[in-house]
């Protein structure tokens, strides 16, 4: 089992507020809501957000006006870790890519990284698994966040996969 330090009180509710407060900090982001999940979204809740990539990424060149951020935690779960999504969304090209730590796709392991284009998976493979709270767990991926974004690889106006370096 995997002991979580710092984990006294910690609930759904509570971690998602505190999500909503750090991401309300940050002058990068802006409406910033907190919300129910959807019936078809994992876990109870969601942190949407929105930002302007050329800001959050500190690129003036990036083509997109507008993204949207979601982040879901379920830290209530009978499971030795803490379920969570944390997704970078652009529906101006139809692009979604983020970090599913679920048991959705066991093959890839604890944790996965996603690539979609449209409806369907460009790209699916491990990712690296941080045994830490859900407030560093968020930390450490708007910290990857932008490397990330600028390793999609693009073909003809489509993702197609994630030149890692």
């Amino acid at each position: 089992m995997i002991f979580l330090a710092n984990r006294d009180g910690l609930d759904n509710k509570r971690i998602h507020r505190r999500i909503k407060n750090r991401l309300q900090s940050d002058s990068v982001f802006s409406s910033v809501q907190l919300r129910v999940s959807t019936p078809r979204e994992p876990g109870p809740y969601r942190v949407t957000t929105e930002t302007d990539p050329k800001d959050f990424l500190g690129d003036s060149r990036y083509p997109i006006k507008r993204v949207r951020l979601e982040i879901g935690f379920d830290v209530e779960l009978d499971t030795d870790a803490d379920y969570y999504w944390i997704s970078w969304i652009e529906p101006e090209r139809s692009l979604l890519l983020g970090w599913h730590q679920d048991d959705d796709h066991p093959e890839h392991g604890e944790v996965h990284f996603q690539l979609n284009k449209s409806d369907s998976v460009t790209l699916r493979e491990s990712a690296e698994y941080i045994d830490k709270h859900p407030m560093a767990v968020v930390e450490a991926r708007l910290d990857q966040l932008p490397d990330v974004i600028h390793a999609v690889v693009w073909e003809n106006g489509t993702a197609t996969d994630i030149k890692w370096y």
